[in-house]
């Protein structure tokens, strides 16, 4: 279900901005206080807390009738050539670099037709406490570049990002047949030799008796959580896990403000297929404990799927992003937790002077070992 393109702006466009009531400067989302904060002025504007469930919407309805107009909305996005993102733009921003890869990056005047986020984990940390979290980690790292570590004690340099995520519920009943193993022991004669002796002893050996057998088992999931984005490394995104969904909101476009909010890459059914082999992994695990026994062996597994819903939600991700001779190397940061993850370059002075150092070390070593001799 890829989302259509439109070449003109809409008077459906949401615009993330809004004015302080004290001097008119934007105001913006700030994580220490879960409220809205001018920098300018330093009012303060409280965001209403919403009540009541999340909207949920039915998967297969929505496949079915397409484009509803209730649950679609446009935004203005820029596509980075570079590695794919398409990040979202207020109207008064023209250019800036990528969050992702840190390419230069333009905003086009096309807006994008997609489904509305209908929740948002605010983020929790601020961009202080996101570079603390960096450094400690390069900090961690051998052979790391003074001069990278030096850019990230810099003030500014990171960019707060809305990460797109679907989230799946589903009602399952699976039908298995497998065999379920019992193990026994027989004793046997075997050879062995001790001390040179060559003699005959007793020996437990297992063996497993299998018996077939058949059942049902029946699991209801709750928000598989799926990335939407092309823009990161599968293993940057894994790394930041687990989040704590139960910190979700519904949608409030004021906890974006002074952020970026990535539009999703991958449909809503494109993703799916992910969740399913989420969900057979804990099926295959119920089938198991099902079965019983000591051992056992799943011979078919058939899962019928009831009710399918999902959410479209924004994850808060602080980003870095930095060139080092001529190459970019990412950082990310969950905005929820501070747990860090990137790619990190070597410096080969660094990793010339150890060896150097080493080299060094050996050769003394092995000169008082001939002196001492």
């Amino acid at each position: 279900m890829a989302a259509p393109r439109h070449n003109s702006h809409s008077p459906e466009l949401e615009d993330h901005r809004f004015p302080c009531s004290s001097c008119g400067s934007d105001l913006r989302f700030d994580p220490a206080s879960g409220d809205l904060k001018c920098d300018h002025c330093g009012n303060t504007e409280t965001i209403p807390r919403s009540t009541g469930a999340m909207a949920e919407l039915d998967l297969r309805a929505v496949e079915s009738d397409g484009d509803a107009a209730a649950r679609m909305e446009e935004t203005r996005v820029a596509r980075c050539d570079s590695c794919g993102a398409e990040v979202e733009f207020n109207d008064d921003i023209h250019a800036r670099e990528c969050p992702f890869c840190a390419s230069p990056l333009v905003a086009g005047t096309g807006v994008n037709r997609h489904i509305k986020p209908q929740a948002q984990l605010p983020f929790a940390l601020t961009q202080e406490n996101a570079q603390e979290a960096m450094r400690s980690w390069l900090g961690r790292l051998w052979f790391a570049p003074s001069d990278l570590r030096k850019a990230a004690r810099s003030k500014g340099g990171m960019s707060g990002i809305y990460v797109p995520y679907w989230t799946y519920d589903a009602e399952t009943r699976s039908r298995y047949t497998g065999q379920r193993g019992t193990v026994y022991y027989e004793t046997r004669r075997v050879p062995v030799v001790s001390k040179g002796k060559r003699r005959m002893t007793n020996q437990r050996v297992a063996k497993v008796r299998w018996r077939r057998v058949s059942g049902r088992v029946a699991r209801n999931f709750d928000d598989i959580l799926v990335l939407a984005s092309n823009s990161l490394p599968k293993r940057f995104t894994d790394a930041l896990a687990p989040w704590d969904l139960g910190g979700l909101k519904s949608y409030e476009p004021k906890f974006i403000a002074g952020f970026r909010a990535e539009a999703y890459g991958k449909s809503v059914r494109e993703s799916y297929p992910e969740a399913q082999e989420q969900m057979n992994i804990v099926i295959s695990q119920d089938v198991r404990r099902d079965i019983g026994g000591d051992r056992q062996k799943i011979h078919s597994l058939d899962t019928d799927v009831g009710r399918l819903t999902f959410k479209h939600v924004l994850l808060p991700v602080w980003m870095a992003a930095y060139r080092y001779r001529g190459k970019t190397y990412r950082f990310v940061v969950n905005g929820q937790t501070g747990a860090v993850e990137g790619e990190r370059p070597y410096s080969t002075i660094k990793i010339a002077i150890a060896v150097i150092i080493g080299l060094m070390l050996a050769l003394a070593f092995a000169y008082l070992q001939i002196t001492q001799g």
